[in-house]
Order: C-alpha cells, then sequence, then structure tokens
C-alpha cells in the first residue's frame, strides 16, 4: 500500500545535500510531500533529483547560508510571493567542527559551529513559524540535535550546540504552541554509513585522548561497543524518526527530543 500521509503537505528541509537530509527528503517525497530543499551546497541539485525520482511534483532547491538572517528570510518571503507555505519543517543544517581536546579548541571554530549549529536552526525556525502563522495554520517542525548533548569527547563545539538546540527546541515549543505548531527534536547516536560516520571515526582515532584508539578500525569497534544494540544506526531509522514526529499521528507531541542511539547514552 502506498504511504501517502503527507499529501497536500509542503515539507521544507535544511542541510538537504547531507546524508541525513537527502535520505529524510526522499522519504517525504514517497509519502507525497512537496519539498523544499535548502543548502549551501551544489549537493541539493543531486537531492531534487532524487526526490523528483521519488515522486516529488516541482520539487524546490534553494541555496542559501542558514547563518545568514536576512537570505533565510527572504527564501521564505520569495516562496510566499510565490503561494508556497511550508507547513513542516526539518531543520537539519549543521556543522560538527574540529575534533580536538577543549584546551586547545580554536576559537574561531568553536563560533562557526554555534552559528551554523544554534543561530541558523533559529533563523530557520523563525522564519518558517512568522510565514505559518501570517497564514494562519498549523505546523510541524522538527530540529537536528544529537546524542553529543550529553558532551562528547573531543568535540566541545559540537556538544554544547546540539545541548542549545534540545533547549531552543523545548522553548519554541512552548512559544508556538498557541499557534498549533509543535517542535520536537531528533537526537543521533552514530549512524552510518557515510561521511559523517567517516569522518567522525577518522578525526577521533586523529585526536590523541584517553578514550579512543588511535586506529580507525579499532574507533569503529569501541564506537560500536558502547552502543547496546552493537551496531550504528542507519539513515532510514533517522528518517523514520523525523517522520513520525512531523506527521499527524504524533500530534500531540511537542517539546520533545527522540534519542536514535541503539541505548547508548
Amino acid at each position: 500500500m502506498t504511504d501517502t500521509r503527507f499529501a497536500g503537505r509542503t515539507a521544507f528541509i535544511t542541510g538537504a545535500a547531507g546524508d541525513i537530509g537527502r535520505t529524510t527528503a526522499v522519504r517525504l517525497a514517497e509519502c507525497g510531500a512537496s519539498v523544499v530543499l535548502a543548502d549551501v551546497s551544489e549537493g541539493v541539485d543531486e537531492t531534487t533529483q532524487l526526490c523528483r525520482d521519488a515522486g516529488a511534483t516541482d520539487p524546490v532547491a534553494i541555496r542559501f547560508d542558514v547563518t545568514d538572517e536576512h537570505a533565510v528570510q527572504q527564501a521564505f518571503d520569495d516562496l510566499v510571493e510565490a503561494h508556497v507555505v511550508p507547513d513542516l519543517l526539518f531543520n537539519n543544517a549543521g556543522y560538527q567542527g574540529l575534533f580536538c581536546n577543549v584546551a586547545d579548541y580554536e576559537a574561531d571554530d568553536f563560533r562557526r559551529v554555534l552559528d551554523i549549529n544554534v543561530t541558523g536552526v533559529f533563523n530557520v525556525l523563525k522564519s518558517f513559524s512568522n510565514a505559518l502563522i501570517a497564514a494562519g495554520r498549523p505546523g510541524a517542525i522538527v530540529n537536528t540535535a544529537s546524542m553529543a548533548h550529553g558532551g562528547a569527547p573531543n568535540m566541545a563545539a559540537y556538544s554544547a550546540s546540539k545541548a542549545a538546540v534540545i533547549a531552543l527546541t523545548k522553548t519554541s515549543a512552548k512559544d508556538l504552541a498557541d499557534k498549533s505548531i509543535r517542535v520536537n527534536s531528533v537526537s543521533p547516536a552514530f549512524i552510518g554509513p557515510g561521511a559523517m560516520w567517516d569522518r567522525q571515526v577518522q578525526l577521533q582515532a586523529e585526536t590523541s585522548s584517553q578514550y579512543f584508539s588511535d586506529d580507525p578500525d579499532e574507533v569503529a569497534q569501541q564506537m560500536i561497543g558502547a552502543v547496546p544494540l552493537r551496531r550504528y544506526g542507519s539513515l532510514e531509522e533517522v528518517a523514520d524518526a523525523v517522520l513520525f514526529l512531523l506527521s499527524d499521528a504524533a500530534s500531540y507531541i511537542t517539546a520533545f527530543d527522540i534519542e536514535i542511539s541503539g541505548g547508548a547514552v
């Protein structure tokens, strides 16, 4: 049976050129959603074609930097002018930053991580919400946090930023509840295969610490060994959680974070 749970809905996805964003965008298209795909990179064009192949009619691709408040607002203004008001948001753009001991972390990169992962999430959430409120429509938002919110070694900026995303999610859910806009988040742990998994394994191996080996193969084993289910999660499993929170099946769920971690804490 064809899944049409998002028929008649329009989903806005940031970070749509990345592994998680792309997989989720395609799943939304498969389930009947119209999709607006945003990223700073040209990779968004590939996602657009994949969504078209999945059944999306006239998917829209937009390139902007989420840290640029005016560019974000202009993107939503242009959509409204074209009579497109997204009612679903997967607020997913992010940047892992450097891997190193906090004592060695570069302040400029720390600011960049927070700017993309926190201010960028805020910019998109604000513009999306205002467009939806002006249209008098309900909606749903899912922000991408991370299990790093608990404090991942060698990832000071990323961990801090994802803890902030969860706090922003909870406050936004309360602030937007009277507008019938639900706000939740997902916190993936080790997800693969893909560029983020490969990068994390390699960079943890290259960073001297008591927590990981200097051999990437051993690091991968150590990471998996910390997961009770003894495997990393799939991109599809992250997408499943996002689609659930965006759907009417989660109509009484807001201010909540789903940990997609295989039991890891």
